[in-house]
């Protein structure tokens, strides 16, 4: 029995079985949601053919010393920006072997939000090896810590699975 819901089961279950037809992998980049993707993905029976590794940047310097996010970007956009989700996930690609990368950044509460960047604020990216990339920037609101976390599992696994068809 998984620990995940189980419409997150099913959306890794798919990355798995399409990843591994394909005999490519993935990796994940993951600040606010500490993990949870690779985690959904692991649940997966046969998913160590398929995850190539998971990179936890929870602070700054993380997100600097593994994945060659610049410290003049932190400063100008934030932790919690567009520009530091496409760092991130261009740094989680070409410091692993996966053919997707997915990474997110945002703020899941309950406390930590601004006028500017509210609670449940979350920006994601996904990049493959073939140059395609996507970008969502996403306003869960504030739900609920669990729940902006696995929204934005859901929303991670969505935008891999795009990108399956690319790699």
């Amino acid at each position: 029995m998984s620990i995940f819901p189980a419409d997150i089961e099913e959306q890794a279950r798919h990355i798995v079985a399409s990843f591994s037809e394909a005999g490519h992998m993935v990796t994940t980049a993951e600040s606010c949601t500490g993990g949870l993707i690779a985690g959904a993905l692991t649940e997966i029976s046969g998913s160590s053919a398929v995850v190539d590794r998971g990179f936890v940047t929870y602070t700054n310097e993380a997100k600097m010393d593994m994945l060659g996010v610049l410290e003049p970007t932190l400063k100008a956009y934030g932790a919690v920006s567009k520009e530091t989700a496409l760092q991130m996930v261009h740094g989680a690609l070409f410091r692993s072997r996966a053919h997707v990368s997915v990474a997110v950044t945002g703020i899941a509460g309950p406390g930590g939000g601004s006028a500017a960047k509210p609670v449940g604020l979350v920006h994601l990216a996904a990049k493959s090896r073939d140059g395609r990339l996507i970008h969502r920037e996403m306003r869960y609101g504030d739900i609920g810590r669990d729940r902006v976390r696995l929204s934005t599992v859901r929303t991670a696994l969505e935008m891999v699975l795009e990108l399956s068809h690319s790699a």
